[in-house]
């Protein structure tokens, strides 16, 4: 897991506080891997790599291992230095080429050998289309896109749709241009993976009214996949996550209903995968 959001969540959901502040803050970001004329130049990503503890003695007997590169508050600047390392050409082909070096900057990274022994890579993403985000998309074989079930969630999904093909389109241009002129670039093709609604508040066994209505209305406009699983708002089933180190999917009792629908969220985005003859 690639965590690229500033607020860090999904770091803190396996690493205090205090030991992110003391053991990851400085140096074992991704931060420090964006802190460059160019990302990667100063630190290589298969360096940053942890692999968080006690969530995975949690793990042990399954087999399993979940490592993670860890956020910084930090990334909230890195926009702003990507954009400056894109306005720093004028010329057509030197600003094509700057234009690929950066947004192909991290899947170029995770072509290192050192990720190819991952059944999965995850990238958790700012809610913006920013440039950190567009590295991450054009990085993604699929891009699976939470939304809370209201009015104001739900307008995002069209800009977020349409923003992601324009990004296809033109990162496929520059690349076209690259090859012809004999600089081979591969072009992209993710795929939106499915619409997954959050947060949502249950009555009788199934969402509200108001955000079942939401929810259909997301489904008929028919830009996206919306997936059958909903993951309710769970407070005190999230309460302390991050506390222990292990996810609150984990150590919560199989049949809590937050657990379930996790579980069924998990299975059901496997599934896409594999319709689609995915394998990784």
């Amino acid at each position: 897991m690639i965590d690229l959001d500033p607020q860090a969540n999904l770091t803190l959901s396996f690493y205090t506080g205090a030991e992110w502040q003391d053991d990851l803050r400085e140096n074992l970001t991704i931060k420090s891997w964006f802190d460059a004329d160019l990302p990667g130049q100063k630190i290589s990503l298969p360096e940053l790599v942890l692999t968080p503890p006690r969530v995975n003695e949690h793990l042990a007997d399954s087999g399993g291992r979940l490592d993670l590169i860890a956020s910084h508050l930090g990334l909230i600047d890195i926009d702003l230095q990507l954009g400056a390392i894109l306005n720093s050409h004028h010329d057509f082909d030197s600003s094509t080429r700057r234009y690929l070096q950066v947004h192909d900057c991290l899947a170029e990274a995770l072509r290192a050998p050192a990720f190819r022994e991952y059944d999965l890579i995850m990238i958790d993403c700012p809610p913006n289309f920013g440039l950190v985000t567009k590295t991450a998309i054009v990085a993604s074989d699929h891009v699976l896109v939470p939304a809370k079930p209201d009015y104001l969630s739900t307008l995002g999904i069209a800009y977020m749709v349409s923003s992601l093909q324009k990004l296809v389109n033109n990162f496929n241009k520059h690349a076209t241009h690259q090859s012809d002129a004999g600089n081979h670039r591969r072009s992209i093709s993710p795929q939106i993976a499915g619409v997954v609604f959050t947060m949502t508040q249950h009555q009788i066994g199934q969402p509200v009214t108001a955000q079942r209505n939401q929810m259909e209305q997301v489904r008929a406009q028919n830009l996206a996949r919306v997936l059958d699983t909903s993951v309710r708002n769970g407070p005190t089933f999230f309460a302390d996550a991050g506390e222990s180190g292990v996810p609150a999917v984990l150590r919560g009792s199989p049949s809590n209903p937050s657990t379930v629908e996790l579980k069924a969220l998990t299975e059901e985005f496997i599934a896409s995968l594999a319709e689609k003859g995915q394998s990784r």
